[in-house]
C-alpha cells in the first residue's frame, strides 16, 4: 500500500487557516454538535446547516408542538438552540423531495421486490452531502463537515482521496460512506475521525441538553415507529400480498401476509413450523412465496455485487485480497474481490457467511482503507 499524506484540511488533529469558512451538517445529534464545537475552537467560520429530510404526519402521541420541533431524523430545534449557544449562523434547507425520491421510494421498492435496502448509504451519497455541498457553494465555503466517524487522507503518489475507518472501532461509520465520489471527498472533513464516543459525550455536556433529545438516533431515521413493517403498512399498504410459506422442497408449511415483511435470516414471526428452528432463506415476491429452511441453509460463500464503487483506489480487474462485511454490524471476514468491466464485482469469502441478503451493501476493506463497495445482487 502506498504511503499517504493528510490532505490540506483537518483530519486529526484539526489543522486549517484561521477564519476559513465551513458548512457543518447539524442534525441536532450529539456527533454533529461536537463536530461544530471542535471546528469553532480551531478558528473556523462555522455555518451550521440542518437538512429537513423527513417529517412524518403528526399524531396524538407525537404532535408537532413538541419542545424542540421536527423530532424525526433532523431535530431542527436542537440544532438551532446549539447554534445559538455556539454563536454561529444556522440555516435550514428543505431536501424532502430529493430524500423521498432518492431514499424512501427505493426503500419501499426494495422490500416489495424481496431485497433488504440500506437507505443510509443512498442518503449519504445522493442527498446529504450533495445538499450540504450546494449550501457551501451558496455561502462561499470550501469545505463541508459532518459528525461521521471516518477519516480521509490522500495517496501522495496519485493524489487520489482515500476513505478510511474511524479510529473508534465501535463507532466507525465508513461502511455507510463507500459511495462517496472523489469530488465529494475532496471537500469533506470528518472532525470526529480520531475521536471515541465517550470523549464526544464529554464535549457536548456543556450544552446541558435533555438526554432524550440527544439520544443515539435509530439506523433508519425515517422509520420512526421502530419497525419497517409498520412503515410499509402506512406508506405502502399494497405490500400486503398474502402467499405461501414453503420449505426448501417446496412443501407448503404456512401462510404469510406479504413477502415484503420478511428478510433473509429472519426467524421471528414464522410461527410454529415443525420442531426445528426455521429461518427465511429466500424470497420470491413475484410468486408470493417465502422459503424457509434450517440455519445451515443461510450460509453462502460468494456474492455478486451490483454497481461496485471503487472509492479509494482506481477500478481493479485483478483479484484483490482483503476483508469484507455484508452488514453494518457484521464482522469483517477475509475475502477476495474481483471487478468487472461493466462495473459489477464478485466477492468470494474464505469461509461461508451467514444471511447475505440481496439489497444490502457489501463493503471491501484493505486494513483500515475502504477499497469500495456495492449492492448485493445475489448470494451463492
Amino acid at each position: 500500500m502506498r504511503r499517504c499524506r493528510t490532505i490540506d484540511r483537518p483530519a486529526h488533529p484539526i489543522r486549517r487557516l484561521m477564519t476559513e469558512r465551513i458548512v457543518v451538517g447539524m442534525s441536532g445529534g450529539v456527533d454533529s454538535i461536537a463536530a461544530a464545537a471542535l471546528l469553532i475552537e480551531t478558528g473556523y467560520d462555522v455555518i451550521g446547516v440542518t437538512l429537513e429530510l423527513w417529517q412524518p404526519p403528526a399524531t396524538e402521541a407525537q404532535p408537532p408542538s413538541k419542545k424542540w420541533l421536527q423530532r424525526s431524523c433532523c431535530k431542527v430545534g436542537v440544532a438551532r438552540y446549539v447554534a445559538g449557544q455556539l454563536g454561529i449562523r444556522h440555516l435550514v434547507r428543505s431536501a424532502s423531495e430529493n430524500f423521498y425520491a432518492s431514499v424512501v421510494e427505493p426503500f419501499i421498492d426494495d422490500y416489495q421486490h424481496g431485497r433488504t435496502p440500506n437507505p443510509c448509504v443512498r442518503c449519504n451519497a445522493l442527498v446529504k452531502f450533495e445538499e450540504l455541498l450546494a449550501v457551501a457553494d451558496e455561502v462561499g465555503a470550501r469545505y463541508v463537515a459532518t459528525g461521521h466517524y471516518a477519516r480521509i487522507d490522500t495517496d501522495e503518489v496519485s493524489g487520489r482521496h482515500q476513505l478510511r475507518k474511524g479510529a473508534d472501532p465501535d463507532k466507525d461509520q465508513s461502511y455507510f460512506l463507500y459511495r462517496l465520489t472523489q469530488a465529494q471527498l475532496s471537500r469533506l472533513i470528518f472532525p470526529l475521525g480520531a475521536w471515541n464516543k465517550s470523549a464526544v459525550w464529554e464535549k457536548v455536556a456543556q450544552f446541558d441538553l435533555p438526554p432524550d433529545e440527544i439520544a443515539e438516533s435509530q439506523e433508519v431515521c425515517f422509520v420512526t415507529q421502530g419497525d419497517y413493517r409498520k412503515f410499509l403498512e402506512t406508506m405502502a399498504p399494497e405490500s400486503e400480498q398474502p402467499g405461501e410459506i414453503v420449505d426448501e422442497e417446496g412443501a407448503v408449511v404456512g401462510e404469510h401476509r406479504g413477502a415484503a415483511f420478511y428478510t433473509i435470516g429472519q426467524r421471528k414471526g414464522l410461527g410454529a413450523i415443525g420442531g426445528e428452528r426455521r429461518y427465511v432463506v429466500a424470497l420470491e415476491p413475484v410468486d408470493r412465496r417465502v422459503i424457509i429452511g434450517p440455519e445451515t441453509a443461510l450460509y453462502r460463500q460468494e456474492a455478486a455485487i451490483e454497481e461496485f464503487h471503487w472509492v479509494s483506489v482506481p477500478p481493479q480487474s485483478a483479484p484483490l485480497k482483503g476483508a469484507a462485511k455484508v452488514r453494518y454490524r457484521a464482522a469483517e471476514a477475509a475475502a477476495t474481490v474481483i471487478g468487472s468491466p461493466d462495473g459489477s464485482a464478485a466477492i468470494r469469502f474464505d469461509a461461508p457467511q451467514r444471511a447475505i441478503a440481496p439489497g444490502q451493501s457489501a463493503v471491501f476493506y484493505d486494513g483500515d482503507l475502504v477499497v469500495g463497495g456495492g449492492t448485493i445482487e445475489v448470494a451463492r
